[in-house]
Formats: C-alpha cells, sequence, structure tokens
C-alpha cells in the first residue's frame, strides 16, 4: 500500500521585485502560519507531514490577484492555508500582501489548487 504524501506549498508574488532575504523571511510567516492552521484543521496531515520530512514546494505567482485566486480555491477545497500581509518595517508599505502557504495536506490535494504554477 503506498503511503499518503503529505506537502505544503509556499507561493511567493515575484512582483514586488523583494530581495532575497525577504522573500524567504515572507515564505517562513507563510510556512508557519499555515502548518498552524492545518494543526488545528487537521492535525493528523500535520503529524504526518512532520515524520515524512516537512516537504515544501515553492511556487511563484506575478500578481496579488493571482495570489488571492490561489487562495481562494484552496479555502473552497477546504485545505489549511494563510495569506501573508507584511508589516511593513522595511521593504514594503503595511498591510502588502507576500506569500500564500497551503497545507500541509494530501499532495494530491494541494496539486489540484497549484499544480499549474511554476517553481520560484
Amino acid at each position: 500500500m503506498k503511503t499518503l504524501e503529505i506537502k505544503q506549498v509556499i507561493v511567493i508574488r515575484t512582483d514586488l521585485k523583494m530581495g532575497k532575504g525577504k522573500m524567504v523571511a515572507q515564505g517562513c510567516h507563510a510556512s508557519i502560519s499555515a502548518f498552524l492552521n492545518a494543526k488545528k484543521k487537521n492535525s493528523a496531515w500535520a503529524d504526518k507531514w512532520i515524520r515524512q520530512g516537512q516537504k515544501k514546494i515553492v511556487l511563484k505567482v506575478g500578481s496579488e490577484e493571482e495570489l488571492i485566486a490561489i487562495y481562494k480555491e484552496a479555502l473552497k477545497q477546504d485545505l489549511p492555508c494563510d495569506l501573508i500581509n507584511d508589516a511593513g518595517l522595511t521593504q514594503l508599505s503595511p498591510g502588502t500582501t507576500t506569500a500564500l502557504g497551503i497545507g500541509p495536506a494530501p499532495a494530491n490535494f494541494i496539486d489540484s489548487v497549484t499544480g499549474d504554477l511554476k517553481l520560484l
């Protein structure tokens, strides 16, 4: 019997031209926030993800509209997710939407929402 693959996807906006460190920080915010959401929503998925090595895939989008559309589809699919808005302390204006974390959840569920996106 095949083991159910659990993963997390982080989606980053590239149109903001964030520095590499800023992108990493925003991705980390998305990862942790989505994980905490998953822990409440489906602790079995979150626990299995930890045991499987915490697989993460980082993808990119070119606009806020595209990021919001993916977020809405993830919510519609009842996936644990969280949208990240920057505090505005460094490179961006306060409230700028920068990233999205989806999962941990079964890979095939996440792929149905993010499967057409390109790697960062």
